[in-house]
């Protein structure tokens, strides 16, 4: 019988639910448009759910017109973003997620303390970008442990400290982060994890059943780093074949042959009706037994900012940060 392993959890996390319902209710309360720097999470479903009701994106905030409101994205900004966003007057709606807001307070926090910090991720990605704008003399981004192997500072790293971006894959960020102590043995942990609840928690549930499927489809936009982190995930933990995509319309036929098992999943920035979509593509294909696994329960929630919790229309001429 060909029998599809969802897994659980998946889709959404709070941090994405709080972003994509901060343009929402602006667009509600305000009307279009509504400017958001970069895309507001890395999902082409969503950014085009958005732009039809009225947003607009664009890549940084000289593009948006003086006094208009702004949306940063969930990714973070820099400080130096901030700043031209009061330049230019505009009414600033911030939608980082709490977790990158964290990153971002520890690496302020360190970089005070005269640390000098290694921050494991992938330098071109938002996120990264905008932590390491907060300090960017004191930060060095390392992406692998052979980048670690290889970071070259003044003295013996006494003062090193490591942190890391929160969509990365749990496993990753370990080897590096091995790497970094071998060559650098007092550097100091970060004193939480650094990696997102929800991509942890994406990712062990995909190591549960990858080595039970022939293949592991993940749901997710290409440019979504926790979507590709778990296409590798997959693969490591013994699916036989992995594939990133973002509903339904891109399966191929040729990637079910000879398959009785495919596990499905979502990145934390996949809605849950692309994965709908998937399983009804995959049911044409003959693969109708669904079976849900997953004993985890996710109960965060984050708080819209303090100007959206009231059900009054917001006021047009106030800012939220």
């Amino acid at each position: 019988m060909r029998t599809v392993l969802l897994a659980a959890p998946r889709g959404f996390c709070a941090g994405v639910e709080r972003a994509v319902l901060i343009v929402r209710e602006l667009l509600d309360r305000l009307g279009p448009p509504v400017y958001v720097r970069k895309q507001i999470v890395h999902n082409r479903h969503v950014v085009a759910e958005l732009t039809a009701r009225g947003a607009v994106f664009v890549e940084e905030v000289d593009q948006i017109p003086p006094g208009a409101v702004a949306v940063f994205s969930a990714h973070g900004v820099a400080p130096a973003v901030r700043a031209a966003a009061e330049a230019g007057n505009l009414q600033v709606y911030d939608a980082t997620c709490p977790l990158v807001a964290k990153v971002h307070a520890e690496a302020v926090r360190y970089a005070r303390d005269g640390y000098t910090i290694a921050l494991i991720g992938h330098a071109e990605h938002e996120e990264v970008e905008g932590t390491r704008g907060e300090a960017a003399d004191r930060i060095r981004v390392v992406s692998s442990p052979d980048q670690a192997r290889a970071l070259d500072l003044p003295g013996s790293g006494d003062d090193l400290v490591w942190l890391s971006q929160t969509t990365l894959a749990v496993d990753d960020v370990a080897r590096t982060a091995d790497a970094l102590r071998a060559r650098f043995p007092a550097m100091a942990d970060p004193p939480g994890e650094d990696i997102c609840y929800a991509s942890q928690n994406r990712q062990n549930a995909v190591k549960a059943i990858a080595a039970r499927c022939d293949l592991l489809l993940v749901v997710g936009s290409a440019n979504s780093s926790n979507s590709v982190r778990l296409v590798e995930v997959a693969q490591d933990a013994g699916a036989r074949a992995a594939r990133l995509l973002d509903d339904g319309s891109g399966l191929r036929p040729e990637w079910l042959e000879g398959v009785e098992t495919v596990g499905v999943t979502a990145g934390a920035s996949a809605p849950e009706y692309a994965v709908e979509d998937l399983l009804a593509a995959l049911s044409e294909h003959g693969f109708e037994h669904v079976q849900e696994i997953g004993s985890v329960t996710e109960e965060v929630t984050f708080d819209l900012p303090a100007a959206l919790r009231s059900p009054r229309r917001a006021d047009p001429g106030s800012a939220l940060t």
